[in-house]
């Protein structure tokens, strides 16, 4: 009894740090790739708790199984909308469980430099390997106490790395794949340079915004609100920075 209350006692903590952290950094727009839940419609993804909060995870969840299940998701057909919110999901995860937080990330990584070393780089290996980066940075890299042990989180293993780097390349090589933009990928490197470079910024917003205008998920995910129906949508967000 003492057990599951500890238990629950530490999961409304997990909670309640998430809400803090988001409110209390939305001036800055963040952490946008976290405190925001990208709308996917019926799309397969990692399980979310029915009766919880968009940014709680399933309490179920065995996260030894994460790197497996967030590469099964990931096939070439999944939308870069869908990879978006997987690898958001994945990270909350991957908070509650470092060892597991290190395998997802090594595994993204290899997947795209095997891929570049055969000679036929994937564009969508190196999206998921550079988001996933700039997701960890924006959770895994908060200095704030580990909720399940007390203790506080191992080092971020995004540390150092550029996944901003690794997106501008996946939207390079989309972009001579689909001769166009990929206006999906647009929308992630505009959420990922809200703090700057602010002329970078401006160029991936003005894309994702234009390409919405064909994408219905797209469009529906730029009208969203960021957090509530008093917040500036997500286009407004991204046209005013």
């Amino acid at each position: 009894m003492k057990a599951a209350q500890q238990n629950h006692s530490s999961r409304f903590a997990l909670v309640l740090v998430i809400i803090t952290l988001c409110f209390a950094t939305f001036a800055l727009a963040g952490p946008p790739l976290i405190c925001h839940a990208f709308e996917i419609g019926q799309a397969h993804s990692l399980p979310l708790a029915s009766n919880s909060w968009n940014l709680s995870g399933s309490e179920n969840y065995n996260t030894k199984n994460l790197a497996n299940d967030t590469l099964e998701i990931l096939q070439p057909d999944t939308p870069v909308l869908v990879r978006m919110e997987t690898l958001r999901r994945a990270t909350l995860y991957a908070r509650r469980d470092p060892l597991a937080a290190k395998a997802l990330l090594a595994k993204l990584h290899a997947r795209a430099t095997s891929a570049e070393s055969s000679g036929h780089p994937d564009a969508l290996a190196w999206f998921d390997a550079g988001y996933l980066v700039e997701t960890y940075k924006q959770w895994l890299g908060q200095n704030l106490p580990h909720m399940t042990d007390g203790m506080r989180m191992d080092p971020n293993p995004a540390e150092g790395v550029d996944g901003y780097a690794m997106i501008k390349k996946a939207i390079e090589l989309r972009g001579a794949a689909l001769k166009g933009d990929d206006a999906q990928m647009e929308f992630a490197a505009a959420l990922i340079t809200l703090s700057g470079p602010r002329e970078e910024h401006a160029q991936h917003a003005q894309k994702a915004i234009a390409g919405a205008k064909t994408d219905t998920q797209l469009a529906q995910n730029l009208a969203t609100h960021f957090m509530g129906p008093k917040d500036p949508t997500v286009s407004e967000m991204l046209a005013n920075k």
